[in-house]
């Protein structure tokens, strides 16, 4: 299982020392860690997967729309949880109770690692760039 996640992690570092089409990438990352994580049937990813993106497209709408208009994070935050309420119950109908509340955890998880490996790379360029300037 660490192995898993250690070839995922590698993998999701490798994507992003590619510019170019980040978001489709990040989004196949997800889809791939999404579905490890949840240990999918072959009939629960054929019900899980259309509703799962009419789920983003909503997120996504909102974020965008609140993002030209300058909404505040507590206003996004909000409508959010109300997408998230509404497709509890539509995810019930392709997974169990416990699948359903672990993909709403392990969809947060996979935002966190992403931060964390952006952060180090941050700070691996930085360093890398000192190191540089002190030669």
């Amino acid at each position: 299982m660490k192995k898993h996640l250690l070839i995922l992690l590698f993998v999701l570092g490798s994507l992003f020392n590619v510019h170019a089409q980040n978001g489709e990438r990040l989004q196949a990352l997800k889809i791939a860690y999404l579905t490890k994580k949840l240990d999918l049937s072959p009939v629960e990813a054929e019900r899980f997967w259309p509703i799962y993106n009419k789920y983003t497209e909503e997120v996504r709408t909102i974020r965008q729309e609140q993002k030209q208009k300058n909404g505040t994070e507590i206003e996004i935050e909000d409508q959010i949880l109300g997408v998230r309420k509404k497709y509890n119950g539509e995810f019930s109908k392709a997974l169990t109770a416990e699948k359903v509340n672990t993909f709403f955890r392990v969809e947060k998880d996979f935002g966190a690692v992403v931060q964390r490996e952006l952060q180090e790379r941050r700070m691996n360029r930085q360093m890398n760039k000192r190191g540089l300037r002190d030669r």
